[in-house]
Parts: C-alpha cells; sequence; structure tokens
C-alpha cells in the first residue's frame, strides 16, 4: 500500500484570539486557485471563539491540519509549524489578512523558476479593520535580491511577514525564527537568510495586509523597535566576520546591558538614538515607555532635530503633559 506524496505547499497560520477576522482568512486560503496544500492551522490557547471556528472549517475541509493547546507565544508556534510541515515549501498567512486568489499560483511558480531563492514574498494592499482600502504606508517592498541588499544597508522595510512563501530547508538551516526578537522575529529570520539564499518579492498586491490599533505591532511598538534595531546590528556584526552575541539568547536584556553584550562602549547609545527617533511616529509608544527613551536619548545629547515637531505631535495624541515635559527636555540643550 503506496502513501500519498507530500503536498507541494504547507501553509502556516498561528491564531490567538483571532475570532474577528479568522473566518475571511481561512477562505482566502482555502479558495487558492493552486489547491496543492496543506493547511497548518496551530490555536495557541486563545480563550475567544476562535477555537469553534477553527474546528468547524477542520470539519469541512479535509487539507486543514489543526493543533489546539495552551499559549506559548507566536515564536514558538512558528517553530512548531515549520517543524510539523511536510512540504518543502511553506506559505505564511495571519488570522487576520485576505489573500489574492491566485497567491499561492503566482509564489510557487516564481520559486519554481528561481531556485535560488529561498523566500519570496509580495507587495501588499493595507486595509482597515472593515476591510476598507487604506492609503499606502511608505514605499513599496524591494523586489530582486540586490534590492533587498541595498533595503538592508539603508534601513528599510524586507518582506511582509504573512506575504511570505519560504524553503522549509533554508528557514531550518539558519535556526528557525529566534526566541529573543519578540514582535520583529521575522526581520531577524530575514537577515540570517540574507547570507545563506537570496529574498525577494512578487511587484503584485498578492495580499490585504490589516491594520487595526488591536494588532499586536501597534500594541508592542516599544519592544518591536528595540528587536528591530538589534536585529539590524547583529546583521552588521556577522557582516564584519564577528560573532553574534544574540544567536542563543532567549531574551534581549535592557538596553543598558548591550555595551557589555557587544564588547564595546558607545553600542547602547546608539541603539537609543535609533530606536527613539523611530518611535516619535507612535501614540503607543509615546503614552508608553517609549517616552522614557526618547528622554534618555535627548540626555544622552543625542540628535534632536525635528523633535520640536513630536512636541506637537504629543499634543495632538492627546498627552500635553508629555509634551510639555519634552519642550522643557529640548530647552535645556
Amino acid at each position: 500500500m503506496s502513501s500519498c506524496p507530500p503536498p507541494a505547499i504547507s501553509v502556516a497560520m498561528s491564531v490567538y484570539n483571532g475570532e474577528r477576522y479568522l473566518a475571511q482568512a481561512i477562505e482566502s486560503v482555502l479558495a487558492q486557485t493552486f489547491a496543492d496544500f496543506e493547511f497548518l492551522i496551530l490555536d495557541d490557547g486563545s480563550r475567544d471563539g476562535s477555537r469553534a471556528i477553527l474546528e468547524r472549517y477542520a470539519k469541512s475541509d479535509a487539507r486543514i491540519r489543526l493543533t489546539l493547546r495552551e499559549n506559548r507565544g507566536l515564536i514558538v508556534s512558528l517553530n512548531e509549524l515549520v517543524a510539523m510541515a511536510q512540504a518543502p515549501i511553506i506559505a505564511r498567512m495571519d488570522a487576520d489578512d485576505i489573500c489574492r486568489s491566485d497567491r499561492f499560483a503566482v509564489q510557487y511558480a516564481f520559486l519554481d523558476a528561481h531556485p535560488e531563492y529561498g523566500v519570496v514574498g509580495s507587495w501588499s494592499a493595507d486595509i482597515d479593520g472593515e476591510g476598507r482600502p487604506l492609503a499606502p504606508i511608505g514605499e513599496d517592498h524591494p523586489c530582486t535580491h540586490d534590492e533587498m541588499l541595498a533595503a538592508i544597508a539603508r534601513g528599510g522595510q524586507l518582506i511582509c511577514h504573512p506575504s511570505a512563501m519560504m524553503r522549509r530547508a533554508v528557514v531550518l538551516e539558519a535556526g528557525g525564527y529566534h526566541a529573543a526578537f519578540r514582535h520583529c522575529e521575522d526581520l531577524d529570520l530575514w537577515l540570517r537568510l540574507a547570507s545563506l539564499t537570496h529574498l525577494g518579492n512578487i511587484p503584485e498586491r498578492l495580499l490585504q495586509y490589516r491594520r487595526y490599533p488591536e494588532q499586536v505591532s501597534s500594541r508592542h511598538a516599544t519592544e518591536q523597535q528595540i528587536g528591530s534595531a538589534v536585529a539590524r546590528l547583529a546583521y552588521a556584526e556577522r557582516a564584519a566576520g564577528r560573532s553574534d552575541p544574540t544567536a542563543d539568547l532567549e531574551r534581549l536584556p535592557p538596553l543598558d546591558a548591550f555595551d557589555a553584550l557587544f564588547g564595546r562602549e558607545g553600542v547602547t547609545r546608539a541603539l537609543r538614538g535609533k530606536i527613539a527617533l523611530h518611535l516619535v511616529y507612535s501614540r503607543e509608544a509615546m503614552g508608553g515607555d517609549g517616552f522614557a527613551l526618547l528622554l534618555k536619548h535627548i540626555e544622552d545629547g543625542g540628535e534632536t532635530q525635528g523633535l520640536w515637531r513630536t512636541v506637537i505631535r504629543l499634543a495632538r495624541f492627546g498627552l500635553p503633559g508629555r509634551a510639555l515635559r519634552l519642550a522643557r527636555a529640548l530647552l535645556a540643550r
């Protein structure tokens, strides 16, 4: 008796309290014109109605392989999904986004025609919580590997995580997702993969990417910016032939510890400056611990150009007390 051949693609979706948009996300995967896939869905301890939705879809489509367990976090879940995948190609998907019906077909054809590429994402179209189109934020993602390397050098965006299709073998070779980079685990992975394989994007909007206040990137802006800055610093260390001191960390240390971690003075100050000047556009960060980081950056003698506009922005954010404190800090310089 012969066993069935493995599917061409393993779709990897982790779900945590995703009931609001979950059905739309699942249906956009099940409606793909490229149908040779298994759909791996891991419920990471949801407390809402996600499990009932998932169980209903799992009963209706045999391609769905459902895992239900307690909460362990996104990075653990993603590594579990990579480990259980039966296909040589993994397509990422989030529980709040929507695939174009030919997304898998287009990306799979690209990887088939370009064996040197280990990861290919796509451009995306932003939508809000109600599915209405949003104006794009920033420029479109780079397409070729050379463009990707240039984007890394200037600190630009690389690949929209839920749009990514990856060769499982290169993800495993890179060591999967690293635990220390919570809320920016994708950027860290792309930066590690850039030295192992080619990365690219399809210049078509194959994914509708949802932006809304409750999403993870909005709620954890400060931690995300810290992790992103450290991931880029670790990339530079590897590119310079030095060892990466973040490689085996379970969690990033406090910012004040980075001089010691990287073995030289000035690392913490440089990181704080990069992070602070990115956080000024986030109400969540400026209303939280990102504001203290900004004040410390000014106290350290860091760059202040444009920060008077941040005073105005803080007032518009409904944070007049912090606007006043920032103005005083700037005047004290």
